[in-house]
């Protein structure tokens, strides 16, 4: 046997994060146990988990400190009630059938245990780290997550420590803002009201990059640290260098030329894959959008079909089969529409296959942006997971 565990419960100080390994004495779980109790290092000494002095816990369980051990302050809150809440949490662990109790002689636990050096009160230390460890045991003897849990909870989860939620495009339709504007004063105008949707998407123009450079996202990213936001710099050559710029730059997304030549979207995409970015390949005066990624080797994940706005922003242009052209690039692959799109017309294009509606002018250049923005935020869905609470279905029940 060799199973793996994890559980994080509390908050503050006494925040009790637990890892753990359980396996069979005479495997390999075994020889890391006799290791680690054998290896002693300054400030991370191992010790075998007692539920009150002489009496150690079975299966035989080894607590390793996470945080370095400064001071016998320090000793004592390990020592004390993070040793006896491992051990009591193994024993009831045993006690409830969650470890076979036939089993016990034969199995050993590794748990790592942290403990912040500014944690004061016992009785949280003990309550925590109980409900972390049998927590973890349990999670480790029935296999969870599944690789199904994990594949659906990645792109939806916060960690508390980041300060930040990335964003990842797994739940379209999202609304792209463009910021095809001259000043950082205008940007800055229209960045500050914009609601704070996950169906919201930054563009940094072209105009705002040509005119402060690619430096110019992490600007936005001041004012809004959470967004997902795009570089537009309709790269036509040295593709992997710009999209690594953009990229250092905190960039979440590079726009691409779909008129560069084959070998510089390519380089691009593959800079773009590397650097865990979304490629953007922008079709405007592209002749034949579904020749034109037929012939890549690297697919973008987003095709944008955008109408150039100096042939005439009267009308929104016709996307094409845009069922086909995700069939091209595969069916993680987005596409986007642009070129004069107005509330009215937004659902037309949602229902044509569209999954980013890029709009500009009609957001920018309005009085009220906030409002503007909300006009289409009306066509699409609310935000993924809006009506879900945290922690919500950890556990199946």
């Amino acid at each position: 046997m060799y199973r793996i565990g994890e559980a994080l419960i509390g908050k503050g100080n006494e925040v009790a994060h637990i890892d753990l390994i359980i396996g069979d004495k005479e495997g390999i779980v075994g020889s890391a146990f006799a290791t680690g109790l054998t290896n002693i290092s300054i400030g991370h000494t191992p010790l075998l988990s007692v539920i009150r002095p002489n009496l150690m816990t079975k299966p035989a369980t080894l607590m390793i400190p996470k945080v370095t051990i400064g001071c016998l302050e320090d000793a004592n809150k390990v020592f004390g009630p993070a040793q006896t809440a491992v051990a009591r949490a193994v024993a009831d662990a045993v006690e409830e059938g969650i470890i076979p109790k036939e089993k016990v002689e034969d199995l050993v636990i590794i748990v790592s245990v942290f403990i912040h050096p500014e944690a004061e009160d016992y009785q949280k230390i003990y309550h925590y780290n109980y409900g972390a460890t049998k927590l973890a045991i349990r999670r480790a003897m029935e296999g969870y997550p599944s690789i199904e849990k994990i594949l659906s909870e990645k792109d939806r989860g916060v960690h508390p420590v980041m300060g930040f939620k990335p964003i990842r495009l797994w739940n379209p339709p999202y609304l792209q803002v463009a910021l095809d504007l001259e000043s950082i004063g205008e940007m800055e105008r229209v960045v500050d009201v914009l609601p704070p949707r996950e169906r919201i998407l930054l563009e940094a123009g072209t105009p705002l990059v040509k005119k402060f450079g690619v430096g110019i996202v992490n600007k936005i990213r001041e004012l809004r640290k959470d967004a997902f936001i795009i570089a537009d710099l309709k790269t036509l050559d040295v593709g992997r260098m710009e999209v690594k710029m953009a990229a250092d730059e905190t960039a979440d997304a590079v726009a691409i030329s779909g008129l560069a030549t084959k070998a510089t979207i390519e380089k691009a995409v593959h800079e773009a894959r590397k650097q865990g970015v979304y490629s953007i390949l922008d079709m405007m005066n592209v002749e034949n959008v579904p020749e034109k990624l037929e012939e890549l080797r690297y697919k973008p994940e987003i095709v944008l079909l955008h109408k150039n706005i100096d042939v005439g922003a009267a009308e929104v242009s016709e996307w094409g089969n845009i069922p086909e052209i995700k069939k091209i690039i595969g069916e993680r692959g987005l596409v986007a529409v642009a070129g004069g799109i107005t509330p009215s017309k937004t659902r037309r294009a949602l229902e044509s296959g569209a999954d980013i509606i890029v709009v500009g002018r009609y957001i920018t250049g309005s009085k009220d942006p906030r409002r503007a923005a909300e006009d289409f935020l009306k066509e699409l869905p609310p935000d993924p997971d809006t009506m879900r609470l945290p922690h919500e279905e950890d556990e199946p029940i």
